[in-house]
């Protein structure tokens, strides 16, 4: 059966979702401060999907918003759990477990609070082992759905009284947009539980061992960092098969957070020859060189580490600092269905005025 998880397992799981967060997927405090609560306060219990029997409830427990420091946002740990409790009263049935959107700083652990408190299991499946912007890349498929589904979200800034809850009903592309737009009203960041499904269409769609991916990646990292950031990077490569593409200074940033609460823009790294432009949505989405060639592509794996080997967020990327960056190709990992649905990319691109579909749907 499954296994109840650790303090170490709190600190793998940030060290190891914070390489799959992509330059978003929340912060390495939050992160630490979620997973820490849920294994002192409770026994979180980390259960493979062929564990789990085709008819139990499967939810998704995600946050919604811009992960890049530029609101002023709050989300306490009681928001994930009060998010699932919504759904729970609205679905009139108890779920069974919580798989994740994706992996992140943060949102690796997300489930994690809930399983201590309510007792829903922590599923080793997610909507994508990388983190994204939109909550239609993490939908196992749903996104262009007309099956009603239910989506709930809690959380915002107290002091400012901008905490909301709320629970809609919809199909998943007309609700998810009204969640965005409540995580933005909050401050920028909010917790939701949605779409719940049975076990048996989880079981199809999603990224399955996304945790236990981020669990092992997390461990190599901390062996590996006595020896240093170089070191550190280095084994993140031989944990995932992947390379660094490029290194060099920072040389610009342009990232804004937008009303839709995303951040979007561009980082310059190198000069000249050098030079490697990455597209921002949140995550670090495309990687050009200068000319304009690509080098990696969402759903790839894309990483800026500092030089001492922390993999660092789109937000915290000032000019001058020297960082490598990382890249998996999406051969190396597996894909759930959210990634291979063309109806997912229009936004993104329109919003970033790249193409990602071309190649992401090879």
């Amino acid at each position: 059966m499954g296994r109840v998880l650790t303090l170490e397992d709190v600190t793998f799981a940030v060290k190891g979702g914070s390489v799959f967060a992509c330059g978003g997927g929340g912060w390495v405090e939050h992160g630490m401060e979620l997973g820490t609560l849920a294994v002192t306060i409770g026994r979180p219990e980390l259960v493979a999907m062929d564990e789990i029997h085709d008819d139990a409830w499967i939810a998704t427990a995600a946050a919604i918003g811009a992960p890049g420091g530029l609101t002023d946002w709050q989300m306490l740990g009681a928001d994930y759990v009060k998010a699932v409790q919504l759904l729970q009263e609205a679905l009139g049935d108890k779920v069974y477990g919580l798989i994740i959107g994706q992996n992140g700083m943060s949102s690796t652990l997300n489930a994690w609070l809930p399983s201590a408190l309510l007792g829903t299991k922590v599923v080793d499946a997610v909507g994508d082992i990388r983190a994204h912007p939109t909550g239609d890349m993490g939908s196992l498929g749903l996104a262009n759905s007309v099956e009603p589904m239910i989506q709930t979200a809690a959380g915002g800034n107290r002091e400012k009284h901008q905490y909301i809850e709320l629970v809609t009903r919809g199909a998943t592309a007309k609700v998810s947009p009204i969640l965005r737009t409540a995580s933005d009203m909050s401050g920028g960041f909010i917790a939701s539980c949605r779409n719940p499904i049975r076990a048996s269409y989880v079981r199809q769609h999603a990224a399955l061992g996304g945790i236990s991916m981020a669990l092992s990646l997390g461990q190599a990292i901390a062996e590996a960092e006595s020896r240093g950031g170089i070191a550190v990077i280095d084994a993140v490569c031989t944990n995932t098969g992947g390379q660094v593409i490029a290194t060099g200074k920072v040389t610009s940033n342009s990232l804004k957070y937008t009303n839709e609460a995303f951040d979007v823009g561009v980082v310059t790294i190198g000069t000249d020859a050098g030079e490697v432009r990455i597209h921002v949505m949140n995550e670090h989405m495309a990687v050009e060189t200068g000319d304009g060639q690509r080098l990696a592509t969402y759903p790839d794996v894309i990483t800026t580490f500092d030089m001492a080997g922390k993999p660092t967020s789109a937000g915290k990327l000032r000019e001058g600092m020297q960082v490598a960056v990382f890249h998996l190709p999406k051969s190396r990992i597996p894909l759930s269905s959210s990634v291979t649905d063309p109806s997912v990319y229009p936004h993104v691109e329109r919003t970033l005025g790249i193409k990602l579909a071309d190649y992401a749907l090879l």
